[in-house]
């Protein structure tokens, strides 16, 4: 159903001259600015809103790749790596907002847990598949925690009671429990035939790289 929508997008964005790489770096800009402009400012559901739109056009790299036939393995690095980056910049601008004018120090630090749990659901999963296992399981990935999220917080200042402490409520034992079916499935896979030796000589070998 998405790619009836994204597939003809994609393919217009070709002609016009956009690479996926440029997609990808223009959403997470528009995202980034965004997020540390209005969020600060307390213009939560306007920055919300942009946000989305941003957010939204950065899902339509992969249809510019098919578009072009341009996928590449690269491509793909910079599209993960720039996401949590995105990421970063909405809960942060969100926490500038609570340790300013928004005034709730408990807020927050639950801001702050939701910001470090939603990195090291991202790096669980980049650092197992270095090892050669897949881990995609959870309850929180990358498009729940964003809906929550931004959802929690639009709706905030439209006046709606309560809404962005409990999506931060909700997003946090989300996160973490995410965060531990992530490194339980890991052990479990690691510790499959064949798998023990490699997972010793790259824990040996850490440079301490990842997502």
């Amino acid at each position: 159903m998405i790619f009836r929508v994204t597939t003809p997008l994609g393919r217009s964005l070709a002609r016009i001259g956009l690479t996926p790489n440029l997609v990808t770096i223009i959403g997470t800009v528009g995202v980034v600015v965004s997020a540390l402009y209005f969020y600060p400012r307390g213009q939560l559901y306007a920055g919300s809103v942009i946000i989305t739109v941003f957010a939204l056009f950065d899902m339509l790299d992969g249809a510019v790749a098919r578009a072009n036939d341009s996928a590449s393995a690269f491509g793909a690095f910079l599209d993960s790596s720039l996401d949590r980056v995105a990421d970063a910049a909405i809960l942060a601008g969100l926490l500038w907002w609570f340790i300013g004018d928004g005034d709730d120090p408990l807020l927050a630090g639950l801001t702050l847990f939701c910001l470090i749990s939603g990195f090291m659901v991202s790096y669980i999963k980049a650092r197992a598949e270095g090892l050669g296992v897949n881990c995609d399981v959870g309850v929180a990935e990358r498009t729940e925690r964003l809906v929550i999220i931004l959802v929690a917080v639009g709706l905030s200042d439209l006046g709606v009671p309560y809404i962005l402490a409990g999506g931060l409520w909700l997003l946090a034992p989300m996160s973490l429990l995410t965060v531990l079916q992530r490194l339980l499935e890991t052990r479990a896979r690691l510790s499959g035939p064949g798998l023990a030796d490699a997972d010793e000589t790259a824990g040996g070998n850490d440079t301490g790289g990842g997502v």
